[in-house]
């Protein structure tokens, strides 16, 4: 019965451990995201081109980016940046088919993949799914 309970607090202790590494990806909240954007209208026909994008506010955390990434294909993402606390300066403003960081560290994202350009980020952009639904992009998570 002791070999028992010395094999099984020796498994129990070998299987904990800690984790050193501070998961950041934990400042954006998982808000909910409906939106449909008519690409027939004005504000959004630049969609209609590629490596073309928009911002849309008052949805996700910091408003959202979308993106024409060809062939019909289109992403969308959270307009915050997911390695700030949220602020005035995390909110990602766009720079051709990239967006760009307001805050001191000025980080740096690729709209086609979410990836960050430059330096490793522990974060990428939150996607959400996007659906062409006749000339209506509809944006939801």
């Amino acid at each position: 019965m002791k070999k028992l309970s010395f094999v099984l607090s020796l498994l129990v202790l070998m299987n904990c451990g800690s984790d050193d590494n501070i998961n950041n990806c934990n400042f954006l909240l998982n808000v909910g995201v409906n939106a449909s954007l008519n690409l027939n209208l004005p504000e959004y026909s630049q969609l209609m081109f590629t490596s073309n994008s928009v911002y849309v506010a008052n949805q996700g955390n910091g408003g959202i980016i979308v993106t024409n990434v060809g062939n019909n294909n289109y992403r969308a993402w959270d307009a915050a940046d997911p390695n700030h606390v949220p602020s005035a300066c995390s909110l990602l403003q766009i720079d051709g088919a990239n967006a760009v960081c307001g805050c001191a560290d000025e980080n740096e994202y690729s709209l086609f993949t979410g990836q960050a350009i430059g330096d490793p980020l522990p974060c990428g952009l939150k996607e959400y799914r996007v659906t062409l639904s006749g000339s209506n992009l509809v944006i939801s998570n």
